[in-house]
């Protein structure tokens, strides 16, 4: 199966139609994707369909969550090589992307595939979530916040929920055994100020392997003193 087929087949799967225009900017980015690899790491996923499979589709797949919307701010936090980040902005072109990574290497990537797409209202920063959170105009300010499985629930929920604005929503993207991780970290989102609202399957066109997307609803402010130094999230998680 080629590239084409197999993106509009992959996409149907989370009923969308996906435009020739669109894959040739995943065409463009694969190929970005695999040529940076060499130089930096960015994947272990180096074969064209795992990287369609593994990457592009299942970050296509947080639009099953029903709550992103047009023009909607989308953080993505601990993005990596772009993902789910680049995906959502190539498929809804009106939102506006904030890309947050630690490493410096693979936000210069990140502008070279911004620069080679053409596209608009999307930006790569280098920072620290806990750091950056701690500046105005980022805390809480967000319509959306992403991470794929970075870290544990009840860690990534101190390190995500403080930039989302009251009434948005944080999208975990976890693995398929990750029920106990989200039980255990209730409490945690709680008292973020956040609510989990829905815990949404989603599987990959050819694949047998399912994923889930944890969405927990910003219900009220997030207290000053969340985030805490990493080091303290990390020892102490909220429990």
């Amino acid at each position: 199966m080629d590239f084409i087929e197999l993106m509009k087949k992959g996409c149907k799967i989370y009923g969308i139609d996906i435009e020739d225009e669109k894959i040739e900017k995943f065409i463009k980015y694969k190929e970005m994707l695999k040529q940076w690899n060499e130089k930096i790491n960015l994947t272990a996923i180096t074969e064209d369909e795992g990287i369609i499979k593994k990457h592009f589709l299942d970050s296509i797949s947080i639009f099953s969550s029903g709550v992103i919307k047009e023009n909607h701010y989308v953080i993505d936090i601990g993005t990596g090589a772009g993902f789910p980040g680049i995906p959502m902005k190539i498929m809804m072109p009106s939102l506006n992307v904030l890309l947050l990574d630690s490493l410096n290497k693979r936000i210069n990537f990140l502008n070279e595939v911004i620069k080679e797409l053409s596209l608009n209202n999307i930006k790569a920063i280098h920072g620290r979530a806990e750091d950056i959170v701690r500046e105005s105009e980022y805390r809480e300010k967000f319509d959306i916040v992403t991470a794929r499985a970075v870290a544990n629930l009840t860690i990534l929920s101190e390190y995500c929920i403080p930039y989302i604005k009251v009434g948005g929503y944080f999208i975990a993207m976890k693995g398929p055994s990750s029920d106990d991780e989200i039980r255990e970290s209730k409490n945690a989102i709680g008292t973020l100020g956040g609510k989990l609202k829905e815990i949404v399957d989603v599987k990959i066109y050819d694949e047998q392997m399912q994923h889930k997307l944890v969405i927990v609803e910003k219900v009220k402010s997030t207290d000053k003193k969340y985030p805490r130094k990493a080091a303290q999230i990390e020892k102490r998680p909220l429990i």
